[in-house]
Formats: C-alpha cells, sequence, structure tokens
C-alpha cells in the first residue's frame, strides 16, 4: 500500500513538472520538493520495511534498485534548496515509480544476510551514495547535452527560463562527478579490505566494472583539471563511467539473481 502512495505522488509530481514544462512556462521548485517530500516518507517505509527483515538484509535486485532512487530523490531533493536542480526530477521521479512498481509485482531472489559486520556495512553504504550521485550526475550530463544542443540549433525558447545558463549547469556537472567519485573511490577501497572470496561470491566481474568506471571518471576529471574537457567529451565520459558503473551492480546483481537464479 505504501508503495502505491509513494509512486502516486511521484507520478502527480511529475506530470504537474512535465506539464509546465510542456507550456515553456518555469517550474515552481517548491512545489517539486513539496511533492518529492511527501513521497519519500512512504517510500522510505516501505523499504526499510522490504529491506530490513527479521531474517536479515534483503538486498534483491529490485528492492536494491528502490532504496537507490530512494537515496537519489532525497539528495537532489535537499540539493535544491541551494542549487538549480530540480529539473532532474523530470528523469527520476518517473524512474523512481516504475522501480516502486516493479519491486511490488516482480520479486527476485534475494540475499540474506545476518552477519554483516561494520566494514560492509560502510561500503555498502558507500556504494549507494556513490551510485546515487553519479546517477544524478549522468542525468545531469544528458540534461547539458540537451541545452547545449537546442542552443547550437539556436532553439532558445526551449531552455532559455526554464534551465540555468550553460555555464551553472556545467559547474554543477562537475561539482556531483566529484562528490560521486569520492564515494566511489571509498567503496572501491573498503570492497578490497572487507569483501572475502570475491570470485565464490561471483563478484569477480563487479570488482573489474567498479576499477574500470574509476578509471572512467578519475581520467575525466584530471583531463577537466589540466586540459579543460567540457561539452561533449565529458558528456561521453560521464555516461560511459555511469554505464561501467551499473554493470559492476546490476550486472551482475542480474545475472545471478534473474538470468542464474544463484541467491
Amino acid at each position: 500500500m505504501l508503495t502505491i502512495i509513494a509512486s502516486f505522488i511521484y507520478l502527480s509530481t511529475w506530470i504537474y513538472q512535465v506539464r509546465q514544462l510542456a507550456k515553456r512556462v518555469s517550474v515552481n521548485p517548491q512545489y517539486i520538493i513539496l511533492g518529492v517530500g511527501l513521497g519519500v516518507i512512504p517510500h522510505a517505509v516501505s523499504v526499510y520495511a522490504t529491506i530490513f527483515t527479521p531474517e536479515g538484509l534483503m538486498l534483491g535486485f529490485f528492492r536494491v534498485a528502490s532504496l537507490i532512487f530512494l537515496v537519489i530523490n532525497l539528495l537532489v531533493g535537499f540539493s535544491c534548496l541551494r542549487k538549480p536542480l530540480h529539473n532532474l526530477f523530470a528523469f527520476i521521479l518517473p524512474l523512481t515509480a516504475i522501480s516502486l512498481i516493479v519491486s511490488l509485482v516482480f520479486e527476485s531472489p534475494v540475499t540474506q544476510s545476518n552477519t554483516l559486520d561494520n566494514g560492509m556495512m560502510a561500503h555498502i553504504l558507500l556504494s549507494l551514495i556513490a551510485y546515487s550521485l553519479l546517477t544524478i550526475a549522468s542525468l545531469q550530463a544528458l540534461l547539458l547535452a540537451y541545452q547545449n544542443k537546442q542552443l547550437k540549433a539556436r532553439h532558445f525558447h526551449n531552455v532559455i527560463g526554464i534551465l540555468p545558463p550553460v555555464e551553472t549547469m556545467e559547474k554543477l556537472l562537475f561539482e556531483l562527478v566529484w562528490a560521486g567519485f569520492i564515494f566511489l573511490s571509498l567503496s572501491v577501497g573498503s570492497g578490497t579490505l572487507y569483501i572475502e572470496n570475491i570470485l565464490e561470491q561471483h563478484l569477480s566481474h563487479k570488482m573489474v566494472f567498479s576499477v574500470l568506471s574509476w578509471v572512467i571518471y578519475a581520467v575525466l576529471l584530471l583531463g577537466r583539471h589540466f586540459l579543460g574537457w567540457r561539452g561533449k567529451l565529458a558528456v561521453q565520459c560521464i555516461i560511459g563511467g555511469f554505464i561501467a558503473l551499473m554493470l559492476s551492480y546490476f550486472g551482475s546483481k542480474l545475472v545471478i539473481e534473474i538470468i542464474l537464479d544463484i541467491q
């Protein structure tokens, strides 16, 4: 029931936002933040009830997806109080609603754990924050790419008054990438320290894709600092790093839990 309520609130907020954007009218950020805040409450309770069970942590594919979108909504919602990121909810809210509905309808095998130590809990938390921040950065990159395309085509009416200036968008983008990269570094580092028997746990490909993602983001940030990388090249690097990062977790969960049906 809570999942349905949260999905309804998210979709209602998204419909309001899309209608305003379709009219080329600026969206009131306060309405968006209010809608997201109201949706986050039942979403959080639902996630807690389905993941933290008497049998242990249930870290199944769809449940973790719902948890990550909860973290994303919280991070963007709080960030909107200081920075103009509310337009990202045009992407985030429908995806959040889909993740909630799918987690309700399709149940996957779950990973039960009663013996997670503090190191593993820290690794999981760092990973969630890293995934969430870099997901937000990827959405911001797509929005920036759209904005640049519209400006180059001289379709100024599509972006002026709706999106912040390109310089502001780009600054926000690299702030998100830097934050996500820091948490990703901590996540990869803690994973090498606290995850034992990587091969036996079917986690070797997870580590490979995580490191690949880390390398892509590191090269991007170095290129940005020393060579001034921006625009299309930066967007391509961010999306490439994001794809590798998602394959590291969701790819492995999809193969292990759904395709191979390994619990």
